[in-house]
């Protein structure tokens, strides 16, 4: 990257952007004899400079992310996590909902025996967990989908589609050796949060 491409901020090490380092970075910066500073490039962004022993200015793009703001979703309109995790994770602008089971919420149960009847399950059950985060099937971005026997591929498709307005969610689909309960399909997703 040519250093004409950002402008070089005068006394870098002082400055805002390099306090949103991490320490060890400041460290090695101000330790070394080939650090020339920091170039500026909008909010998140900055390029280190440095200077061959030519004297010439060569720049390193860095970019700095704010911290993750995460926090747990919860909802008794969908079943209760069977281990140590949430249903669903907020983390900033995204939302990160866990494997749902085709399980009633009320009884622990599955809805069905059937693939048709576990998946419709997933599915209302996902609803919830979304509605819950502040997500809506609309919102879905990606999901993954387990399943026990890749036979009911089909018959997962013809329920699946009912949910999920065009374009639909990027999706993964695998047949899996075995799932928690014995289950016949898990679900997990990540949606956008507005």
């Amino acid at each position: 990257m040519a250093s004409s491409s950002c402008s070089l901020i005068a006394g870098a090490l002082a400055t805002p952007a390099a306090a949103a380092l991490p320490s060890s970075i400041q460290g090695l910066l101000s330790g070394s004899r080939r650090f020339a500073g920091l170039a500026g490039k909008g909010a998140g962004f900055c390029c280190i400079v440095w200077k061959s022993e030519a004297g010439r200015r060569f720049q390193s793009p860095l970019f700095l992310s704010p911290a993750v703001q995460k926090e747990a979703v919860v909802t008794d309109k969908a079943p209760a996590a069977l281990g140590p995790y949430s249903q669903a994770i907020k983390a900033n602008n995204l939302l990160f909902c866990s494997g749902v089971l085709g399980l009633v919420p009320e009884t622990g149960k599955f809805a069905s025996e059937t693939i048709q009847g576990q998946t419709e399950q997933v599915m209302v059950n996902m609803g919830e967990i979304l509605k819950e985060g502040g997500a809506s099937y609309e919102s879905v971005v990606k999901t993954t989908i387990m399943l026990a026997d890749l036979a009911d591929f089909k018959e997962v498709n013809e329920i699946y589609k009912k949910y999920f307005p065009a374009p639909a969610p990027a999706r993964s689909t695998y047949q899996v050796a075995a799932l928690p309960l014995n289950a016949r399909i898990e679900i997990e997703c990540i949606a956008t949060i507005s």
